[in-house]
């Protein structure tokens, strides 16, 4: 397929509630969000990307930076038969993995809507309804954590999630488990500790907890494997998987159990599904990690999660719990008790864009 033009469009839309995590509050996202144009077809990506420099490197400024000077011009114009000739025409480009990968999924859609397929059976996917938790921010009080969590449980989310730091963590947490002693509770720590707070996560260990997400570096596997070893929790590895060669580096170690497959933090659509490959041979299961996007990355995170590995519920919970009515796609990618059907508008990811609301949110746009 010859990619024709590109549009790259950056847009702002407002959270309908506080999220804190470790890295800090966010209350609106600036997202990039790309159309790929070929052969009179759309396909659409979505830079995962945040405001600032917490989670990784990559903001949504270094993104449009990133695509605008240095990715974009390699391809447009240019004719490629598969993902891998598209990786390869930006393989110069080190890093950038969220910028690459929102064109890389961009192109995946073009290519499943050339085929008359949904994405997820070009993926090689093997479900359309999807089990789902909730990602709960860090609440001012234990009482309104506990709140909180009672109310995503009484919506039918299969698992909840709860961000921690030093010195929020086990009290909260405790109090959860003695409201919902059924239910499936995990935490995230974004790499907020260190291993000499081993003794954090070993008060953690008593509580039942389905795993442990990120607790130390986000480059880290060494010392992650030191704690896991402590541990009767599994560990999660998010930040420090960016290839299924990390993947692979960290399973053998013994750094964790689990994985959070990002597909913007490891370069794409097709590298996420190497890294679920590479957890599968090792018989460690993966679930789809969010980052607050909007309805195409949500849509695609739906379709990547329909390989048969992607055993635990992931981040994908109802597009309306983020923004409302303001999402940028017509279609509504909401939870029925826990449960996410695929959209089905269409082939490829199944979403149509709201361009009178994308016209109205966006800061800058650029053709190429």
């Amino acid at each position: 397929m010859k990619i024709e033009s590109v549009e790259l469009r950056e847009v702002r839309a407002d959270l309908r509630f506080r999220f804190e995590t470790s890295f800090g509050v966010e209350r609106d996202l600036t997202k990039v969000v790309l159309v790929v144009r070929s052969e009179g077809l759309e396909g659409y990506g979505e830079v995962t990307a945040g405001n600032v420099p917490g989670y990784s490197y990559e903001t949504s400024a270094t993104a449009w930076v990133a695509l605008s000077e240095y990715v974009l011009p390699q391809v447009v114009g240019k004719e490629f038969a598969t993902p891998e000739q598209l990786l390869a025409a930006v393989r110069r480009v080190r890093g950038h993995n969220m910028a690459v990968a929102a064109l890389e999924c961009a192109f995946w859609d073009l290519q499943a809507k050339a085929a008359g397929l949904p994405l997820w059976q070009l993926l090689g996917g093997s479900r359309t309804r999807i089990e789902v938790g909730a990602s709960l921010g860090i609440q001012p009080t234990v009482e309104e954590t506990v709140e909180v969590a009672r109310r995503h449980a009484e919506q039918g989310y299969r698992r909840l999630k709860f961000k921690i730091k030093p010195d929020w963590d086990v009290q909260p947490l405790r109090a959860v488990r003695e409201a919902l002693p059924d239910m499936a509770l995990t935490v995230d720590a974004n790499s907020a500790y260190s291993l000499t707070d081993a003794r954090v996560f070993q008060e953690l260990d008593e509580l039942g907890l389905d795993y442990i997400e990120q607790p130390l570096a986000h480059d880290d596997l060494v010392d992650h494997a030191e704690l896991q070893a402590q541990l009767a929790t599994p560990i999660c590895l998010d930040e420090s998987v960016h290839s299924a060669a990390d993947a692979r580096k960290g399973l053998a170690l013994g750094a964790g159990r689990v994985i959070n497959v990002k597909v913007g933090r490891v370069r794409g659509l097709l590298e996420a599904r190497r890294v679920h490959d590479v957890a599968m041979a090792f018989g460690a299961p993966v679930w789809c990690g969010g980052m607050l996007e909007l309805g195409i990355g949500r849509a695609l995170n739906l379709h990547m999660s329909t390989l048969p590995n992607f055993t635990l519920p992931g981040d994908t919970a109802s597009a309306t719990r983020y923004w409302g009515d303001d999402d940028i796609v017509e279609e509504r990618l909401d939870a029925v008790d826990g449960v996410q059907s695929l959209p089905t508008s269409g082939p490829g990811l199944g979403v149509t864009l709201r361009r009178d609301l994308l016209e109205r949110l966006t800061l800058r746009v650029q053709d190429f």
